[in-house]
């Protein structure tokens, strides 16, 4: 079964686009927040997430990675880029691409839980809306409902095949 284009690369930037002005809109009396991007395609978001946000404000968005097995998040504990210091006191705004059941965001928030935060949002591209934990998305690029056999798949970081693809 091949896989259905969705979302095109500049429909797909034109969606983190509007997810950075939203962020920007609810933080602008923020100087620096925290973008925490799961590994793979969300630090991808991450990162593209803070270029937009850099070009339509003045506040330091810093891209972090979070790094978690994916399908067996409880394998290993949750780890990410830099010490915790740097996180204390700041707006966290965790991301990922597709946002399905919510497990993948309920251990990765684990580790903000331990430390003082100003605040926790969450920042999806797709959001799925099968959720079996507690977790919705503050910032949403696209609610796609799917059945649950079908695969959403979102590719960011190669820009010659940009976009979300439905299978």
């Amino acid at each position: 079964m091949s896989a259905k284009q969705v979302l095109d690369g500049p429909a797909l930037l034109q969606k983190i686009r509007r997810i950075a002005f939203q962020i920007y809109e609810n933080n602008f009396e923020e100087s620096e927040i925290i973008i925490a991007g799961i590994v793979g395609e969300g630090f991808a978001f991450a990162e593209l997430l803070c270029e937009e946000i850099k070009s339509i404000s003045k506040i330091q968005a810093i891209p972090v990675k979070i790094d978690l097995n994916k399908q067996q998040p409880y394998e290993r504990p949750v780890k990410f880029e830099g010490g915790t210091d740097a996180l204390e006191n700041k707006v966290i705004i965790v991301v990922d691409d597709v946002l399905n059941t919510g497990r993948t965001f309920s251990y990765s928030l684990a580790p903000f839980l331990s430390m003082h935060v100003k605040r926790i949002q969450v920042a999806v591209i797709v959001d799925r809306n099968y959720k079996r934990f507690p977790i919705s998305a503050d910032y949403k690029g696209y609610e796609l409902s799917t059945t649950l056999s079908e695969h959403v798949q979102v590719i960011l970081s190669d820009p010659t095949k940009r976009g979300v693809y439905l299978a």
